[in-house]
């Protein structure tokens, strides 16, 4: 019934009377009230009015699973949908769902998450209400060593949907990075599950800052938001949808060729330091290259100083540039 009259409120510009409310639901007046209250403490600004009844001031940027599905224009992404108020990590809800057998497109999203993941063991957090996190099941039919091409067309995928939903033309930072003017707005985490030569599923988890104001002094010159960016807030169900459609497009020519070769103009074209200094960093020396672009598995392509140029594997080192995050 929350549902239904939420769905109401949003229809009717001007008030709806709770005697009417209780009519069409042949429920009480408490019933009601009840239900109008849980909306407002999901975040929808109700003004309630004696004699007049209830009218939606606004309709804030609450990610629930109705809003969600609402948005969702994708056809198997979110199929399967869960969706969190609060949660430790969407990437370790996923690992629980794909172990029991849940079907590639499983998807679960969060309001807030209190133990949200990065590369190499980071903990990724905002503010609750503030950021865009959610964790995506798939059991793609390629060798596990290319997994991670996965994280690039991800990737990809996120930029337009961000590009799409708010206008905002950000770059990517290979591999796992959206950035915008050398800020990091997005984060991307594939994790694989593979037994021998086989991939039994792999989460793709996507954490996106877009209501994000402020940030801690020493990340104000590496971090931003799409609203720090843009001046405006952008819907997160929106913004996931978006993101998802766009996913399935990519994915499915991915696992289709085995490789991103189609990809390679676009993310090229939006990569972050093309053609620029980076540096370099193993355990046993750091070194400057220049950035060429990606290869056709994700590598990122390099000129050495000597002109001989090399395929760089993200997890075997750590790439830099010379300013700022990138």
């Amino acid at each position: 019934m929350k549902r239904e009259i939420l769905e109401i409120l949003r229809e009717r510009k001007d008030f709806v009377s709770g005697e009417e409310l209780c009519r069409k639901f042949g429920v009480s007046r408490t019933a009601v009230w009840k239900a109008v209250r849980s909306l407002t403490e999901e975040g929808y600004q109700i003004e309630a009015v004696r004699s007049k009844g209830y009218r939606l001031i606004e309709s804030a940027d609450v990610l629930s699973e109705e809003s969600v599905r609402r948005e969702l224009t994708a056809r198997w992404t979110g199929r399967v949908l869960e969706v969190y108020d609060e949660i430790g990590s969407t990437n370790d809800r996923v690992r629980e769902l794909g172990e029991a057998g849940a079907p590639e497109g499983t998807l679960v999203a969060a309001n807030h998450q209190t133990a949200g993941k990065g590369r190499r063991g980071r903990v990724w957090q905002t503010p609750a209400g503030t950021a865009l996190a959610f964790s995506l099941l798939l059991r793609p039919q390629i060798p596990p060593e290319r997994v991670s091409m996965l994280t690039l067309a991800a990737a990809v995928a996120v930029r337009r949907g961000i590009e799409k939903a708010s206008g905002l033309a950000c770059r990517i930072k290979w591999p796992n990075d959206i950035v915008h003017d050398g800020k990091k707005i997005c984060g991307i985490l594939t994790e694989l599950s593979a037994e021998m030569e086989q991939v039994r599923f792999c989460i793709v988890g996507i954490g996106i800052n877009v209501t994000v104001q402020s940030f801690p002094p020493e990340l104000s010159d590496k971090a931003a938001s799409i609203l720090t960016e843009t001046g405006r807030a952008v819907s997160r169900s929106v913004l996931l949808g978006d993101i998802l459609t766009a996913f399935e497009e990519i994915y499915a020519d991915v696992v289709r060729t085995q490789d991103l070769s189609s990809l390679i103009p676009e993310y090229e074209q939006n990569m972050a330091g093309i053609g620029e200094p980076v540096v370099i960093e193993d355990p046993q020396h750091r070194r400057q290259a220049e950035c060429q672009g990606i290869s056709p598995l994700g590598a990122m392509r390099v000129k050495n100083p000597d002109g001989t140029e090399e395929n760089i594997i993200s997890g075997e080192v750590s790439v830099r540039g010379l300013y700022r995050y990138i």
